[in-house]
């Protein structure tokens, strides 16, 4: 900044400091908080929607909350001190609802089964460490074999429940899943029409039941189908069914990304003469897949809290197993407890899902901002 003095010359003058409101946490509340008057409004109310809800909540999760260690809820019931979640209970019954009925002396195949897939996960996702290509072999080669060795253990997968069941649903459904919903949105957009018809008519057929009677008709229905004798694990055919029930709306939120690239891209490809599966793995489906992260990740989400649902053809996730362990005569009382521990532990699992998904968004993003 300069000035011109009577003289004539020119004087450089300090840069002024911009206004206290219009930078730090005062500039960033008046421009996302009280910007107008109906922000303003929406503010104040959304700030005692908070006083209201926050406090009470923290009062019963935290400060009035029993943590002892017990077998019964005596001590949650008492009258002479207020009223708090009982976190006794969770301490008590921890192990039956992470592992289910799996033998106590077996749960270190369940911990290192899923230590090594967070470790695989991790090496493929996170940015900076090396070896990718080994770190996908590992998680997509030899991970689910060695998986499915730890985890049966000579364990009846009747046992298999909690938490750990939650996991290897989703897991086994997630990495089913995406493929086969990759197939079908391209057997849709296919010109040959036997296979855009089978498509269609699976997409259509699925989409068009709940997962509920998918799981029945898996479980039930399934094995009257089945000559005499021949038998498959109840817990593999609800696997099966959820896969194939998350492909299908999969395939739509692919088909999607598809139809939003521009046809010039199809053309670029067609001219460096590549064939209909170069020009799609290479060109087309990176591009798709990008574009779809938002939908992919929300059907994911969908796809875990859907796990809860194995529960009508008999196997008790986190979800049974709470509300099992929240009507044991020791217990009574305590289910908001139960709820609430399992609403925390799915909102773990489904905010982190979400959160790395904004993060692929931030890191593929080539368009052009203004």
């Amino acid at each position: 900044m300069a000035e011109i003095t009577a003289s004539g010359q020119h004087v450089a003058l300090p840069d002024e400091p911009p206004p206290r409101l219009e930078v730090g946490v005062l500039g960033w509340m008046r421009k996302n908080l009280f910007s107008s008057i109906p922000n303003f409004i929406l503010t104040v109310i959304g700030l005692c929607l908070l006083y209201l809800i926050i406090p009470p909540m923290l009062d019963w999760l935290i400060i009035d909350a029993h943590w002892q260690v017990g077998t019964n809820n005596a001590e949650c019931s008492r009258t002479d001190i207020p009223a708090g979640a009982c976190w006794t209970m969770i301490r008590a019954r921890f192990g039956i609802l992470m592992y289910g009925f799996y033998p106590g002396d077996e749960r270190w195949r369940v911990d290192l089964a899923f230590l090594l897939q967070f470790v695989a996960i991790a090496g493929l996702l996170i940015e900076g460490i090396p070896y990718k290509k080994y770190w996908a072999i590992f998680l997509f080669g030899i991970y689910p074999f060695l998986a499915l060795f730890l985890l049966l253990g000579g364990v009846e997968t009747s046992q298999w429940g909690g938490l750990m069941l939650n996991l290897v649903l989703a897991t086994t459904g997630i990495v089913a899943s995406l493929p086969i919903g990759i197939l079908l949105a391209l057997g849709r957009r296919s010109k040959l029409p036997i296979i855009r018809i089978l498509s269609v008519a699976f997409i259509e057929f699925v989409r068009g039941v709940p997962l509920i009677t998918v799981l029945f008709m898996a479980s039930v229905v399934f094995p009257l189908f089945m000559p005499e004798g021949v038998n498959f694990n109840k817990l593999l055919r609800v696997v099966v069914g959820i896969a194939l029930f998350s492909a299908a709306y999969l395939a739509e939120v692919i088909r999607g990304g598809l139809q939003a690239i521009p046809k010039g891209q199809y053309e670029g490809a067609m001219a460096l003469g590549l064939n209909y599966w170069k020009m799609n793995v290479l060109i087309i489906l990176p591009q798709a897949l990008r574009i779809s992260i938002p939908g992919i990740v929300n059907s994911f989400i969908g796809l875990f809290m859907d796990t809860t649902l194995v529960v009508i053809v008999g196997q008790i996730e986190l979800l049974g197993m709470a509300q099992s362990s929240a009507r044991d005569p020791n217990w009574l009382g305590t289910i908001n407890t139960a709820l609430a521990f399992v609403s925390i532990m799915f909102f773990i699992f489904c905010f982190g899902m979400s959160r790395y998904s904004q993060y692929l968004e931030r890191k593929l993003y080539t368009g052009h901002k203004r």
